[in-house]
């Protein structure tokens, strides 16, 4: 009798993932999954994208509050572009961390995509109301461009199509602010 080994019944980590993530771990440095996870927010159920979103408005509510006026916008800005930037790389490391493209759990997409939605808006309950249901919206329905910007590689494409969503948002908020629609 031959002695041939058994093959092995477990499923490959790598079957179905693409070559950028084949053969990653879930070892992901702890500054890319707190980032990408903000914190822990993209461990809560159901929905962990809008509790992401829903936590950046309030977050943004507390720190605009406390701004003077002429700072709101630019800090808004700055604070979109620099979420954007960290969290692609962190995103990019989670995602290959997890073996999936966009995983569930990675909503500093959200955190920026929500905040671009609120740049230069009062500092209004409707206002962030209307952002926030308009967010989410244009993020679950995705709308052109923002489908096709999820087909980028990796973080970059996790993260912009948020952004892109934001920028739906913050459209139309600023329509519905400019018709007297919202106040």
């Amino acid at each position: 009798m031959k002695n041939t080994p058994e093959p092995d019944p477990t499923p490959k980590r790598s079957a179905g993932v693409p070559p950028a993530v084949a053969g990653a771990t879930r070892r992901t440095p702890l500054w890319a999954t707190l980032i990408a996870m903000f914190f822990g927010i993209g461990r809560l159920h159901p929905g962990p994208g809008t509790w992401a979103s829903a936590a950046t408005v309030l977050l943004w509510a507390a720190l605009a509050h406390v701004l003077a006026p002429s700072l709101q916008t630019p800090v808004a800005i700055a604070l979109a572009i620099l979420i954007t930037l960290v969290g692609i790389p962190a995103a990019t490391r989670v995602a290959r961390g997890y073996g999936s493209k966009d995983p569930q759990i990675v909503v500093i997409d959200e955190v920026a995509g929500q905040l671009v939605a609120l740049i230069a808006v009062p500092l209004a309950w409707k206002s962030f109301l209307a952002g926030f249901i308009l967010f989410r919206a244009f993020d679950i329905v995705k709308p052109p461009p923002v489908r096709q910007l999820e087909a980028i590689p990796e973080g970059a494409g996790i993260v912009l199509d948020d952004i892109a969503a934001g920028f739906y948002a913050l459209a139309f908020v600023h329509l519905l602010l400019h018709f007297g629609l919202l106040r």
